[in-house]
């Protein structure tokens, strides 16, 4: 399996673990608000019931006042906890809807909570007709505290059934709040899980991904030091082996023309010798300078850009450092090289009408910069250039490739008022020397 598709599946496998976790998560946190309502609900009905007992007692302690002072005004108040214990009894009927045994208690409630307003309304109907009839009071109220008794011991019952359906919720609750912390652990230690996975293959795929450009970085840096190479190897031969031979032939038509009668043809083939021999020379030298070899890069890069000058039309102004001195072999190539590619560009792509280069030595390397007045390079190379993607070209390739190979840094600018290339690199043991213009 590839390192993307392992991604692709690891990633797809952490969407599909994170969405089932989701699921139970929302389906746990459901049943817990439900448990958690019902347990809302026992508490209620606990509630209900105690106001129950809570507003008959007050009705009866109005009726007692009422019959011990004959004062009208306890009886507003006895009526309104009879109103206040019917909707009480009513409230906890429709609260226990869902407990059958409730229900029946509820029933037997109300029939007993009747039968206590009918003996509290007798009472009050006997003191407003005959104030002196204690006896039969007495017996309404012994009536009414048998029937309070009853309803007491039948509220404490219904409370005791709350009392154990609040219990069995609040274990149910617990239970259910356990639960979904444990789905929430467990999503968060998969989640976690799946992460580090995802992070270690990515952290793989990068790291093969730089080894890769790391090898094809040797393999580039190879292939240039092949190349130069090569060029040397024909520059060579087009100086010791062609050139000679042009040479030669140059004699011998010099001798066979003073062995004959004067011939135009023998001084024209003459003249095409002498501009093979020097065509033969200028691309030899091309390819790779001698004096690169022989003096460094100072005297190299004289030539060079005064040829160019000639050859384009295009002037050039170069800067050097008064003493450069020689540099390590590597280094004088590759500025060569960034010299040479970059003229070599101006000339066939800029359409300056001239240009400037300036070599600086820093204190810890050397830094050459070459600049042109032409129309720039295209925003999309320039982004490709600076972002390492995509193609760029062989020459701004391969000029970083050989500056990167040295440890160094190679930057490109461009607009419409032209492009400036910046090559710097480390040259052991550099110092900085005072600039001196050469202008060619």
């Amino acid at each position: 399996m590839t390192a993307r598709a392992k991604n692709a599946f690891v990633f797809f496998s952490a969407l599909l673990l994170l969405t089932l976790s989701a699921v139970a998560a929302y389906v746990t946190i459901t049943r817990l608000l439900n448990a958690q309502h019902w347990v809302s609900h026992s508490r209620e009905t606990q509630s209900a019931l105690s106001n129950i007992v809570t507003v008959i007692s007050r009705a009866g302690r109005c009726r007692t006042e009422y019959v011990q002072s004959g004062d009208p005004k306890y009886l507003g108040e006895y009526q309104a906890a009879i109103d206040e214990t019917t909707r009480a009894v009513t409230l906890v009927q429709q609260l226990t809807t869902d407990n059958e045994a409730q229900q029946k208690n509820c029933v037997r409630l109300e029939k007993l909570a009747d039968q206590r307003f009918d003996l509290m309304r007798r009472s009050i109907d006997l003191r407003r007709h005959d104030e002196s009839d204690l006896e039969n009071q007495s017996q309404f109220t012994l009536g009414i505290v048998r029937v309070a008794g009853e309803m007491d011991s039948l509220i404490q019952q219904m409370q005791d059934m709350e009392v154990n359906l609040l219990a069995e919720r609040q274990t149910r609750s617990e239970a259910l709040f356990r639960q979904t912390v444990g789905v929430f652990g467990m999503a968060f230690l998969v989640a976690v899980s799946l992460l580090g996975l995802h992070y270690y293959l990515l952290n793989h795929e990068l790291k093969t991904r730089q080894h890769a450009e790391t090898a094809l970085q040797h393999l580039n840096a190879r292939l240039l030091g092949v190349q130069d190479a090569e060029r040397r190897k024909i520059s060579r031969e087009l100086h010791d082996s062609i050139g000679q031979y042009l040479a030669g032939a140059k004699m011998n038509l010099a001798i066979a023309a003073n062995s004959s009668p004067p011939n135009p043809l023998l001084t024209e083939c003459a003249t095409i010798l002498d501009k093979a021999i020097a065509e033969t020379r200028t691309i030899s030298h091309l390819l790779h300078p001698p004096l690169l070899d022989e003096v460094g890069f100072a005297s190299a890069a004289r030539w060079y850009v005064e040829g160019f000058s000639e050859r384009s039309g295009i002037p050039v102004a170069l800067n050097l450092p008064n003493d450069l001195g020689r540099l390590p072999v590597a280094v004088e190539l590759a500025l060569f090289r960034v010299l040479q590619e970059s003229l070599t560009n101006i000339h066939r792509h800029s359409r300056s009408s001239n240009a400037e280069i300036m070599v600086s030595l820093l204190p810890s390397g050397i830094m050459l910069r070459i600049r042109d007045h032409g129309k720039g390079m295209t925003g999309d190379v320039l982004e490709r250039f600076q972002t390492n993607r995509g193609y760029v070209g062989v020459g701004l390739a391969g000029m970083r490739e050989r500056v990167r190979e040295l440890g160094g840094h190679m930057d490109v600018q461009s607009d419409s008022t032209g492009t400036l290339i910046v090559a710097s690199m480390p040259v052991a043991g550099a110092a900085p020397e005072a600039d001196t213009p050469v202008n060619e």
